[in-house]
């Protein structure tokens, strides 16, 4: 597990959630982990590789982690503690999960933990969203992306578009083709700027996407 203060920063100096590997308690609801009795690992890999790894036993209001962590070439740390569950009533019906934030004095009731020394919250690590940092174009590679990701379209700007995914009605189809493209377009605009290729603002085209963005 990596340190505190290892992580990316941003421009106001903070580090950056996409630097810190999570645990949301929304998807351990959803496969079924949080049932008390329930014991799990889970992995985190880079290139398809295995870089990080946790144990953890689900208890009735709790959920025990358990993994060993070093910082740099520091000494291997062994840790095992609990976090607190609290549980909030759908609107339509059912029960959502939530972490109560493990770290000392804290207690928020959190979706998301990340992994330092302990999981804890982004308060308590002082750590901003990746998007605060993100330029105009980041952002718009961001939104094309989850735009292909709705129509199953393989992720990545650069690769080709795919087909309308059945039952999807065509009108919606191409209006959401549409807000990808001119992502799209936002997005390799200003990389082409950042790298010289040519010297176009881009307010028109973000003005568009935005536009496009609301709709």
């Amino acid at each position: 597990m990596g340190g505190m203060g290892s992580g990316r920063r941003y421009q106001g100096g903070k580090d950056t959630t996409n630097s810190y590997r999570t645990l949301d308690v929304r998807q351990l609801q959803r496969d079924g982990l949080l049932t008390p009795g329930r014991a799990f690992g889970l992995n985190w890999t880079r290139n398809g590789e295995a870089v990080a790894s946790i144990q953890a036993r689900a208890e009735a209001g709790r959920v025990i982690l358990m993994y060993s962590h070093r910082s740099g070439d520091g000494e291997w740390k062994r840790e095992e503690y609990p976090v607190s569950l609290d549980w909030t009533l759908c609107t339509y019906g059912g029960r959502r999960a939530w972490f109560r934030c493990p770290a000392a004095g804290c207690g928020r009731r959190v979706a998301i933990l990340y992994g330092g020394g302990i999981f804890a919250c982004r308060h308590c690590y002082r750590l901003a969203y990746a998007c605060e940092s993100e330029t105009a174009d980041d952002r718009a590679a961001r939104r094309a992306d989850r735009i292909r990701e709705r129509l199953g379209w393989q992720g990545g700007i650069l690769n080709p578009k795919g087909w309308k995914p059945k039952g999807m009605h065509w009108r919606t189809f191409e209006r959401l083709e549409a807000r990808h493209d001119a992502f799209t377009r936002v997005s390799l605009a200003g990389i082409a700027k950042r790298l010289g290729l040519f010297e176009r603002r881009l307010d028109d085209l973000n003005k568009l996407a935005d536009d496009l963005d609301g709709r």
